[in-house]
């Protein structure tokens, strides 16, 4: 595969290159995709899933929203897949020098990486409202219906980006400041569709901007490699 060998070389060339990836990176680990044909937007609930994990549902309906979050997405037996792996490798390796992420699974970290910037925050961090008290992800699974601190009994929240709330501008500011310094750009697992994080992609200046997806984004017409299929498959041919 031509493609294949393009990213290869230029891999092999890097030493600073940026993954920014999107939910397609963690459904070969089995957590759904939230637009795909078959992911959590084409589900039927009582409230679409977008108003469910909303800043304003969360307050007005804790008891369904944490029943919609806790049944849908705290995937706490995932396991990471081989893009997460190969992107950890190539990390060690010297030549991608941070991953930018808009899932909130913690799993690039479980494979071993450790420049991870979490757009969308992440399930592994949940803090009492009140007293400001820190839970793991497993005390949020584990408690019936809306887990409360066990300190002074405020409502636990994620540390995950609600619909309506803004992203946080330190990790903002970290993503912009690595993508414009990167040698190279891969995007991949993303639609491309959910701003701001999409328009971080304007910042990169370089001329190999890679997208690796099963479908088109409105990207490609501006990408220098375009990779169609599975991101998991693709990178387990790749060699760190």
């Amino acid at each position: 595969m031509k493609e294949l060998e393009t990213l290869q070389t230029w891999l092999d060339e890097s030493s600073s290159a940026v993954f920014f990836g999107g939910a397609g990176v963690s459904t070969e680990s089995g957590i759904p995709d939230f637009r795909s044909v078959d992911g959590l937007y084409n589900q039927s609930y009582k409230y679409p899933p977008e108003t469910i994990i909303s800043h304003s549902f969360f307050v007005q309906d804790p008891e369904e929203f944490y029943r919609f979050y806790k049944e849908k997405m705290l995937w706490l037996d995932a396991r990471p897949n081989a893009a997460h792996k190969k992107l950890a490798e190539l990390e060690t390796a010297g030549k991608l020098a941070a991953v930018i992420t808009q899932n909130i699974d913690g799993l690039h970290q479980a494979a071993g990486s450790k420049v991870v910037l979490e757009l969308h925050g992440s399930v592994h961090r949940n803090y009492c409202q009140r007293c400001g008290k820190g839970f793991d992800a497993a005390y949020m699974k584990a408690a019936a219906g809306v887990p409360r601190c066990d300190a002074c009994g405020g409502v636990v929240k994620p540390d995950v980006v609600l619909y309506e709330e803004g992203l946080d501008q330190h990790t903002l500011e970290l993503a912009v400041d690595y993508i414009r310094r990167a040698d190279m750009l891969i995007v991949g697992g993303t639609s491309l569709a959910v701003y701001p994080a999409a328009g971080l992609i304007n910042y990169y200046r370089g001329h190999r901007l890679v997208l690796v997806n099963k479908t088109p984004t409105p990207y490609d017409a501006r990408a220098d490699l375009i990779i169609t299929g599975k991101i998991g498959e693709v990178f387990s041919r790749l060699r760190a």
